[in-house]
């Protein structure tokens, strides 16, 4: 799925990947995500994850299903592939101008850029190697 270096705009607007776009489709979800970034989803994935996070029950599972689902967003891309990032959820994964996209199997996140990094940079081969395990690769 890949990763893309972009820029957000003073205005909130950033060139969203061709790639992504093409398997997200031009409109889509986002919303908050963990580690301080933006989850993107197509709106099908969005149901199905919209569909687990129904069956999670007590008050944390509550208070994070209203977080979600308060922060999620329809954006659709422009004529130049742009999308409109508002305001809470830049603040949210603290972006302001040099962003990464990454595609993660069923969905996209959107990065500060040196967040990322740092973030990539330190998850060594053992972890990556301890992290799979348990399937046949």
């Amino acid at each position: 799925m890949g990763t893309y270096e972009h820029t957000i705009d003073a205005k909130g607007r950033m060139a969203f990947p061709t790639k992504l776009r093409e398997q997200l489709s031009e409109s889509f979800i986002v919303t908050i995500g963990l580690e301080g970034c933006l989850y993107v989803y197509s709106e099908e994935e969005w149901e199905i994850f919209a569909e687990k996070l129904k069956t999670l029950g007590g008050a944390k599972a509550k208070a994070a299903k209203k977080r979600f689902a308060s922060s999620a967003v329809y954006v659709e891309a422009d004529k130049q592939g742009r999308i409109l990032l508002p305001q809470n959820l830049r603040e949210h994964a603290g972006l302001e101008h040099d962003v990464t996209v990454i595609g993660v199997i069923n969905h996209a996140e959107i990065w500060d850029s040196a967040k990322w990094h740092k973030n990539s940079e330190a998850f060594t081969d053992e972890e990556l190697e301890a992290a799979l395990e348990d399937i046949d690769i």
